[in-house]
């Protein structure tokens, strides 16, 4: 199994990424914001949090024109699995790889501490080690993680069981209180909440390693 990470201009937590997939059993390689083109062979691409390009204009919205990106949104649409955290997330949303926009904290404050999740479906690549209804622990650390999405788009991702976590207390005011969303094919993930902060007991929780294990389990399975 090949993951490859992408590293923008004020990333923080590709190589925290980097570990939650090695961790899984992945080979990972880093790959720069101007290359054009992805690893052969790669079956996931993780897009990490942090400030990207200073977080200038929109958060996200620079890096979703970056060069690499246009080879992401390819790959996506080949069927290929991909995994945005916190900025990374932004910048799905940025390039329409999902729907919604993500905006400043209700409060305009930063927000930086564990937070309770439920696991929203167990269907997904993602998701499928966890039970729907479950509650996890998964640290956020975010100013601009209020998830937005007009009436349709939320009866969508209501009807299409593509709600992957919601939080159990609101800490941003993002409505429904979404914390993460599947693509319609399931195959690409975007959440705020840090999971690959979360796979090492000495870091405080393990709670994100089974989103790591199971992708990589599911992989294996195809």
């Amino acid at each position: 199994m090949k993951a490859a990470v992408l590293q923008f201009p004020g990333s923080n937590c590709d190589r925290d990424m980097v570990e939650g997939f090695r961790g899984a059993g992945f080979d990972v390689a880093t790959v720069w914001h101007k290359d054009t083109t992805l690893p052969d062979g790669i079956d996931i691409v993780g897009v990490p949090g942090g400030f990207s390009y200073g977080d200038y204009l929109r958060c996200g919205a620079i890096a979703a024109q970056s060069p690499i990106m246009r080879a992401v949104a390819d790959f996506a649409v080949w069927g290929g699995h991909v995994l945005g955290v916190c900025n990374g997330f932004q910048v799905l949303c940025e390039t329409r790889m999902l729907p919604g926009v993500l905006m400043r904290n209700a409060r305009l404050k930063f927000v930086c501490r564990t937070e309770p999740l439920i696991v929203a479906t167990s269907d997904s690549p993602f998701t499928r080690a966890y039970e729907a209804g479950q509650q996890i622990e998964i640290p956020i650390a975010h100013h601009d993680g209020n998830y937005q999405i007009d009436d349709d788009g939320l009866v969508a991702l209501r009807g299409e069981d593509r709600i992957a976590f919601t939080y159990a207390d609101n800490p941003n005011g993002s409505r429904a209180d979404i914390a993460g969303v599947l693509s319609a094919n399931r195959r690409v993930l975007g959440m705020m909440p840090h999971p690959e902060r979360a796979v090492e007991a000495a870091h405080g929780g393990t709670d994100g390693a089974p989103l790591f294990a199971a992708l990589a389990g599911a992989l294996v399975a195809a």
